[in-house]
């Protein structure tokens, strides 16, 4: 692949991957909308968010096999296609109902981008090129569901809850035109006429014998529960329990993003010494140190006015440590399985979405009075990480990364 190629794809990369947090997240500042026009309750419409993250798992589930077997180009049209449809139906809904559905769609669709992007990746790279490509989409992965409120925030400043939906169906349209024309395929020849005989089930059969794969796949979903657990009730508590507008709210994420996008970029430098797997313990331990911190300052001192300084901060350290961990999860994730990169790009975003979808609304139904139910659930979900990483991936165990494969692409 020519330098300008490569350039153009990764490029083209790192907006798919944009296309599944967008999808989720572009139109969290219109939740009080769609509550007041459905007439509909603030649980049911954290329920549509819940369906988009559970549709964008079960995508991956099958778009991630699929590229396996017959390349990365044609699922990634098909599902961006879909995407572009549910967009639609979601703008023409008459209830949550039907959001609802739609939104499973979108998450269907959305899925192909992900997976894909992670995947093309892992055929183009490995060692420590693979690194620092995947910090480069952790950065995006990280940011977008932060930035997709801000970008909201302002569209809501010119167009209803519905005329959100339609950018995002004009995202998918752009998408698919561009990756018809700029993006080749990069599944390698040999793997494609030597693997295309596996099944899916003995590719996910290599996966889940993989001890480190699955305790690592599954400290991705809980950690990413613990950002869905902020990112689902963030709107109702920053808009209706501190009183911020929806332009402050979508300030605030932007803000927020700072931090991921310092720690992501950090990272990929510090990983060229340290060991991702170390990374995940102190990263995750200072995520959790955080968190319960917002937890203690909400429980002594409920909504009063000296809280939101240490919410806001308290997430800014969190969101910062979360820059550090998303990278180590893919790249431990995608290190040791070039063969199968799409099936495990699959399940890694399966494991991330679903738990996060499942878990996250637990905020919602505990109630949205303060910030301890959120800091509730992100200190649950990071304890849990951290013990998966201590019993299950058990980091010396871990093999050196530089050992891997050489890159097809030299960089």
């Amino acid at each position: 692949m020519p330098a300008r190629q490569r350039v153009i794809t990764i490029v083209m990369l790192g907006a798919l991957v944009g296309l599944g947090p967008f999808t989720i997240d572009l139109y969290l500042p219109a939740f009080p909308s769609l509550v007041r026009d459905l007439d509909t309750t603030d649980a049911a419409i954290q329920l549509t968010l819940t369906a988009t993250t559970i549709g964008f798992g079960l995508g991956q589930l099958v778009v991630g096999p699929w590229s396996d077997r017959v390349g990365r180009r044609i699922p990634l049209l098909l599902a961006t296609g879909v995407h572009v449809l549910a967009s639609v139906g979601v703008a023409l809904a008459p209830s949550v109902e039907v959001v609802g559905l739609f939104r499973v769609l979108q998450g269907v669709g959305a899925a192909g981008g992900g997976v894909v992007a992670m995947a093309m990746v892992r055929d183009l790279f490995a060692g420590r090129a693979l690194v620092r490509m995947l910090s480069r989409l952790a950065l995006v992965t990280g940011l977008a569901p932060i930035l997709a409120p801000l970008v909201g925030s302002h569209l809501l400043r010119v167009l209803d809850w519905r005329g959100v939906f339609v950018v995002l169906a004009g995202y998918g349209v752009v998408a698919v035109v561009a990756a018809t024309f700029l993006i080749t395929e990069t599944r390698p020849r040999d793997r494609a006429a030597g693997r295309s005989r596996t099944t899916a089930r003995q590719r996910y059969g290599r996966l889940f014998r993989d001890r480190v794969f699955v305790g690592v796949a599954l400290m991705g979903g809980l950690q990413f529960s613990a950002l869905f657990a902020y990112l689902s009730s963030s709107s109702f508590l920053f808009q209706n329990v501190y009183g911020l507008s929806a332009q402050q709210f979508g300030l605030l994420f932007g803000i927020n993003s700072l931090g991921l996008a310092i720690g992501t970029q950090t990272a990929a430098r510090v990983m060229r010494r340290v060991g991702p797997q170390w990374l995940l313990g102190a990263a995750g331990a200072v995520a959790l140190l955080a968190s319960a911190t917002i937890g203690v300052a909400a429980l002594v001192g409920g909504t009063a006015g000296w809280t939101l300084g240490v919410v806001i901060g308290g997430l800014f350290v969190v969101l910062a440590c979360f820059g550090f961990l998303f990278p180590s999860v893919q790249v431990l994730a995608l290190a040791f399985h070039g063969e199968e990169s799409g099936t495990a790009a699959s399940v890694l975003g399966a494991l991330n979405f679903g738990l996060a979808g499942i878990l996250s609304p637990i905020v919602g139904f505990i109630g949205i009075g303060s910030a301890l139910p959120m800091a509730a659930v992100m200190v649950t979900m990071l304890v849990l990480a951290q013990v998966m990483l201590w019993t299950v991936v058990r980091p010396r165990s871990v093999p050196e990364i530089r050992t891997q494969a050489t890159p097809i692409i030299e960089t």
